[in-house]
């Protein structure tokens, strides 16, 4: 026996679409109260997941147990380094390692260890500070110039083209003669230099999100570009771009060195490793003088290697098509 047909209009169910758009973009404070401590367990866990996927690899514990050990290092420097750095003792020149001088002294009678551990001190802030200039530059001109395309995104890219055209080496040097010598011009120089591959790969990470349903959805209901970008894009493209950074760390490090070398960037009263292996090669074949030049090259060899392990493990513990 079939059912007869409802008679009369059906209750309508449609709620406008300005309701809906209220709702997302300003949520109840109360509404939010529970599932907010939720949102922080979630991301507790999804840290401690990290955390367990990046102590499977081996080498990035290492790197990052010594990665530890030298940010500890260059801030306890003014405490651990027995002597002045730049303290000479032209009496006590060129002297092999010693009770005295763990690591020995230089042509001038400067004490090796306490030259290495400024030099710790001294990568670390040119490390980080370029980590974190050309991250911040990085992602929002890749962000920029891939959600919105067209000439934006044209003009962005023939930018980079043109930056990434200098061999980094020759392009620090000439950033460095147009700035002048120092430390924060050095960080300037390579900071320079490094943004255009960042830019890239937020560009080509935001250039495979920004159709995406989420994306898509969120556009529908009316939310603002900055918003998509910054809650939607940006927390899901980032990760390629940050273990760049991250790696880049290590290569900022070898090329202050390599500035210095060449006599360039860092000024000459502050204690560097480059420099420190280039006052060092008058005496590469002189017996007994070997360790003015091998431990500034073993501190800048463990540092680079440390920050590489380290990114290789964010890389495996963070990139989601690696889970």
């Amino acid at each position: 026996m079939t059912t007869p047909p409802q008679s009369g209009h059906e209750p309508d169910t449609h709620v406008p679409a300005e309701v809906l758009m209220t709702a997302f973009e300003s949520p109840d404070p109360d509404a939010d109260a529970v599932p907010s401590g939720q949102n922080k367990a979630k991301a507790s866990g999804q840290l401690r997941d990290i955390w367990r996927r990046y102590k499977r690899n081996k080498l990035a514990v290492v790197g990052l147990v010594v990665v530890v050990f030298l940010m500890f290092l260059a801030i306890l420097q003014p405490w651990i380094t027995p002597y002045d750095p730049m303290e000479q003792n032209l009496l006590n020149t060129e002297n092999p390692p010693s009770a005295d001088h763990w690591f020995g002294t230089d042509s001038l009678g400067r004490d090796m260890f306490s030259a290495i551990i400024y030099g710790v001190r001294l990568a670390m802030i040119v490390g980080w500070s370029v980590m974190f200039l050309s991250l911040v530059v990085g992602l929002a001109l890749g962000a920029i110039a891939g959600y919105r395309g067209g000439a934006i995104d044209s003009l962005i890219m023939r930018v980079t083209d043109i930056v990434l055209a200098f061999p980094a080496l020759i392009g620090a040097i000439l950033v460095v003669q147009i700035f002048g010598n120092g430390v924060w011009q050095v960080i300037i120089a390579l900071a320079i230099l490094s943004w255009p591959t960042a830019a890239r790969l937020m560009r080509g990470s935001t250039l495979s999100l920004r159709e995406s349903e989420y994306v898509e959805a969120a556009r529908s209901i009316g939310a603002s570009d900055t918003r998509i970008v910054t809650k939607h894009i940006l927390p899901n493209a980032i990760a390629p771009t940050l273990i760049y950074s991250f790696s880049h760390i290590g290569v900022a490090v070898v090329a202050m060195a390599s500035l210095a070398f060449l006599g360039i960037g860092i000024p000459a009263d502050k204690p560097e490793w480059g420099r420190m292996i280039a006052d060092a090669v008058p005496s590469l074949n002189v017996e007994g003088q070997a360790h003015m030049w091998v431990f500034p090259s073993l501190a800048i060899v463990v540092t680079t290697l440390a920050f590489a392990f380290v990114a290789d493990g964010l890389r495996d513990s963070i990139d989601p098509k690696l889970r």
